[in-house]
């Protein structure tokens, strides 16, 4: 195993310790337990966002903590749920009296220590539950589908709403409505290596592709022969559109997303693939997305996204953002 890492106890901590340091003017980091909040209090009246999952999968949720997103993100070890405390102390930390919103991927163990979260904490809360992975059912993580990639557009439009003083009802409303409104399907070309595992996840041959991964390294669908850019990308939005059957003319988001491994070189050579079939179906993308927001360690691979968009959408997705990650409009 060849990682940046001094020890594997140290890991995480030492990690956060840096992300601190680096965004300063955005974040702060708490310990013991773990938790990023935003440099500035949450606003009076303001419904405060938390979302958070095991950590390997930057720059979601921590890069994603500031203006328009969220209020505080909850990093468990990698790969593996936050702690109930976790969650109760950061509600503490950025609950105005108008609620918490938790933003919350379809993992069992997320699920179970998020309520577990929600249950101890003496405000008002809701959570917003995402699971737009169409390329399976059912895993040993999860029951029903997984949550990933639209998980990152979720707290970017949600995270706008919250800006405005909308209500807690109103927020979970618009995060469910995102969310149905999504699909993503992955692919794998390597696995990852998890480093207290100090060994791949899975195995891959040099001529194999795992059709519909997880982020964690779960297996998708199948596992097939390498193919060409276009046929791999036709193939993934073939089962998005599947799933997701937007209307004739519709317009989309379209977000390209790597595991991690995959250079921006070839980010945008998917899109490149995907605007095109797009194109083909009579479909507009209107808005785009394209780098490494959902990672998985250091995995080759990458995700597609498509989300169906209406104006309410659009408006919270342009709106001004400004995390250590995603940035505009300020």
């Amino acid at each position: 195993m060849k990682k940046f890492m001094n020890n594997a106890d140290d890991f995480l901590n030492e990690s956060l310790q840096g992300f601190k340091m680096a965004h300063s003017d955005i974040v702060n980091v708490h310990f013991d337990p773990s938790f990023i909040t935003r440099s500035s209090k949450t606003k009076e009246g303001k419904v405060a966002l938390i979302s958070g999952g095991g950590s390997g999968h930057e720059p979601m949720h921590g890069g994603l903590v500031g203006f328009g997103m969220l209020d505080a993100a909850c990093p468990g070890y990698v790969f593996s749920a936050p702690t109930p405390d976790q969650m109760v102390a950061a509600s503490e930390a950025v609950d105005s009296g108008a609620g918490v919103l938790f933003i919350v991927k379809n993992y069992s163990g997320d699920i179970m220590n998020f309520e577990m979260g929600a249950e101890m904490l003496t405000g008002k809360s809701a959570t917003v539950l995402t699971n737009d992975d169409v390329a399976v059912e059912d895993s040993s993580f999860t029951t029903g589908r997984r949550g990933v990639a639209a998980t990152v557009l979720v707290e970017k439009i949600v995270g706008s709403l919250a800006e405005t003083g909308a209500s807690l009802k109103e927020c979970k409303t618009l995060g469910d409505k995102v969310n149905k409104n999504s699909g993503t399907m992955g692919v794998a070309f390597s696995s990852c290596t998890v480093p207290a595992a100090g060994k791949p996840t899975f195995d891959l041959g040099l001529d194999e592709i795992e059709f519909g991964v997880g982020i964690h390294g779960e297996p998708g669908r199948r596992r097939e022969k390498i193919k060409s850019s276009k046929e791999i990308t036709d193939e993934m939005l073939e089962a998005i559109m599947e799933d997701l059957k937007p209307d004739n003319n519709g317009e989309l988001l379209l977000f390209v997303n790597g595991m991690g491994g995959t250079p921006l070189l070839e980010l945008y050579l998917i899109f490149d693939n995907a605007m095109k079939y797009i194109e083909s179906k009579n479909l507009k993308v209107s808005k785009s997305l394209v780098g490494n927001y959902c990672t998985s360690l250091e995995m080759q691979g990458a995700s597609i996204t498509l989300t169906k968009l209406d104006g309410e959408i659009v408006k919270h997705w342009d709106s001004p953002v400004n995390t250590a990650a995603m940035r505009w409009g300020m």
